[in-house]
């Protein structure tokens, strides 16, 4: 499954908004994750720090592109994607607070080689604390997403959520339901076959989206341990804490409404968004 009008160069799109001294980490190491020249789209939401300024201005690599306002996670990384002409046949879609493992890239690439219908490859993510985040996970379903988010906070251990976050799942190279868009390599092909990202998920669930559309294509998800990056979840959305968990349940919503459509899910719908609802006050209480 690959398309001839796409090359083999390599381009990242990193979506900024005030990013701080994170960009300039994830740049430095993204130089020692590839041995490829890479070429870097800050897809600027609105900075206010000049970080996003100053990267372009000393990096030869970097271009900087406004999007005109705070288009959100996914709208703003397709705007990145479009500024790349077709010769760019892989696209990461990273966060700009990650850190890059030495060979992240290229062995995210190899893995690509092996998987011809892969659509979309995402690495090992570690915590600062060097604990592993569960980046590669299940399709939420409405059982194991409302056990999920009942029980999640105040039991981790609750058999829905180990079986969503497939907790128990061996760390393996592995097809996946989806996986985390903080750290995404994406075919191009089939980034385009799919339209991109839907930019309705404002944050939150673009990645699970994503992943499902691109499985319905008929594309895969693929994990692959042997590449590992570090996240240092929140830098930009710290100062907004409440806003992005109603983000997160108004996207929790829209992904299960889009999928449960007609009268007949009429009820499960109702249900569904009192309980996210309920969550959400509890949550920021």
């Amino acid at each position: 499954m690959t398309d001839p009008k796409y090359g083999d160069e390599l381009a990242v799109v990193t979506v900024t908004y005030s990013p701080g001294e994170t960009l300039d980490r994830f740049l430095d190491t993204l130089g020692k994750a590839t041995e490829r020249d890479v070429r870097v789209i800050l897809a600027d939401n609105g900075s206010t720090d000049g970080a996003p300024e100053r990267a372009a201005a000393e990096r030869d690599n970097v271009i900087l592109v406004r999007t005109g306002g705070n288009l959100g996670y996914g709208g703003a990384a397709n705007r990145g994607v479009a500024e790349l002409g077709p010769e760019y046949g892989w696209v990461v879609v990273a966060n700009p607070d990650l850190e890059w493992d030495d060979g992240a890239l290229d062995t995210l690439l190899d893995a690509a080689g092996r998987w011809p219908t892969g659509g979309a490859f995402g690495p090992l993510i570690k915590n600062p604390d060097g604990t592993t985040y569960p980046s590669a996970r299940l399709l939420p379903s409405l059982g194991k997403g409302i056990g999920h988010a009942a029980l999640g906070r105040i039991w981790p251990g609750n058999p829905w959520t180990t079986a969503y976050k497939q907790s128990d799942t061996e760390v393996a190279e592995r097809p996946a339901g989806w996986l985390s868009g903080s750290c995404l390599l994406l075919r191009r092909a089939a980034y385009e076959a799919v339209e991109g990202f839907d930019p309705r998920y404002f944050m939150y669930f673009e990645d699970v989206d994503l992943g499902d559309r691109l499985d319905r294509a008929g594309w895969r998800n693929i994990y692959v341990p042997a590449a590992q990056v570090t996240h240092i979840q929140g830098h930009s959305t710290a100062k907004s804490s409440d806003r992005m968990l109603r983000a997160h349940h108004d996207s929790a919503y829209r992904y299960i409404a889009d999928r449960h459509t007609g009268w007949r899910w009429a009820p499960i719908r109702a249900a569904v968004r009192a309980g996210l609802a309920l969550r959400l006050k509890l949550e920021t209480r």
